[in-house]
């Protein structure tokens, strides 16, 4: 996990090299955001990250969190409301609803199949 990863470098002594690595990446996929217990330092990490890449390179950022609760989630808003800031700057939201994406299109797979 990305957070895990950048807490390990804290330790290692290499955060900064770290961080410059995602700086560069062309794209940075986060997926599944909040799906897991993040760390204390997650929302100053995760927008440290955004930073970096801002205006420089492409973050793909998925979560079945509402953005809503990203602020609980991360447990800093103010961290979170930049970083939302940066994101949607350029970005694009892609909302797929409540149902799952996966379970909706095989719903829909075997609809055409069976009416096919």
């Amino acid at each position: 996990m990305l957070l895990e990863e950048i807490a390990d470098a804290v330790l290692d002594g290499r955060r900064k090299e770290h961080l410059l690595h995602l700086a560069t990446v062309p794209l940075l996929i986060i997926d599944d955001l909040g799906m897991r217990k993040l760390p204390s330092t997650a929302a100053e990490d995760l927008l440290e990250v955004i930073m970096r890449r801002y205006e420089r390179a492409s973050t793909l950022l998925t979560s079945n969190r509402p953005v809503e609760d990203w602020g609980k989630l991360l447990g800093d808003t103010a961290a979170v409301a930049a970083l939302l800031d940066r994101m949607l700057h350029h970005g694009h939201v892609l909302k797929c609803g409540p149902r799952s994406w996966r379970t909706k299109v095989q719903t829909d797979l075997r609809a055409e199949t069976a009416a096919g």
